[in-house]
């Protein structure tokens, strides 16, 4: 994570290496299809925004091999200690909501579910665009957090206990600065900050007991768990929501994930 000076979560309890899991088995394919589609290869000059686990920096780096470079940054870089030395990937600490970039450096920046949390983000993606050299290329991955229908529910009030307990969870983050719709509003913003051949692409599927998604739900509720409360849930409705997500007669559609990215005249 990057840019979190209005960030909900911490990234430096236990709970954030599961949701770096989490996150990555859902999504590490979708990205990595779509920056294979988009060009990425030998030779690129890469920065992989807000890194987390730093699966997708490793990627990169296979995919650039020794011509090309990958710098990794993160506001808290140590859940990436673990990362298999790579000649060509290089990891640094970095708070893109308040801290410059190298200017003209990146043939292209990738950014998943950063921007959201960082409350001045039409501050940060002007200095990811003024890092980008001419002709470089930004792709931003971002959830719309604004559609999720429950697909399949043991029971009416079983789907009514997820929504209540889901819209709680996205008042926390909002309260906190994030935009959890910047999925949809990515498009424009990259348009405004000068952007051509805008384009975006997206990406859902269902989550169920098992999932790597489900998961994901289980991890934020458990970190947000002692505030939740405040928003009007009780902790017996808290076990209940996440027992529901263990249920095989339980199913969600994903947030979708919503892939923009342009070019920098």
């Amino acid at each position: 994570m990057s840019g979190t000076s209005g960030y909900a979560f911490d990234d430096i309890s236990e709970h954030a290496g599961g949701r770096f899991d989490a996150l990555e088995s859902c999504y590490d394919p979708v990205s990595s299809a779509r920056l294979a589609d988009l060009g990425v290869g030998p030779g690129t000059r890469c920065l992989e925004l807000g890194g987390g686990g730093g699966s997708a920096a490793v990627w990169l780096a296979d995919r650039v091999g020794p011509t090309g470079s990958v710098l990794v940054t993160d506001i808290e870089p140590r859940w990436m200690d673990g990362l298999p030395g790579c000649a060509n990937l290089r990891v640094v600490r970095h708070d893109i909501g308040a801290e410059e970039l190298p200017e003209g450096g990146f043939d292209l920046i990738h950014a998943r579910l950063v921007l959201p949390h960082v409350p001045e983000r039409r501050a940060a993606l002007d200095r990811l665009v003024r890092a980008l050299r001419p002709g470089g290329m930004l792709v931003l991955d971002e959830f719309d957090c604004g559609w999720i229908p429950v697909l399949a529910s043991p029971s009416p009030g079983a789907a009514e206990l997820f929504e209540k307990t889901h819209e709680a969870v996205m008042g926390i983050i909002t309260a906190a600065g994030a935009d959890m719709r910047w999925g949809a509003h990515a498009y424009a913003a990259l348009r405004r900050a000068g952007l051509t051949d805008v384009a975006s692409a997206t990406y859902a599927e269902s989550w169920r007991v098992g999932s790597p998604g489900a998961r994901l739900h289980q991890v934020n509720i458990r970190r947000l768990g002692g505030r939740l409360p405040e928003e009007g849930l009780t902790e017996e409705q808290l076990e209940q929501c996440l027992r529901l997500l263990d249920d095989p007669d339980f199913a969600v559609n994903s947030y979708p994930l919503i892939t923009t990215w342009g070019l920098r005249p």
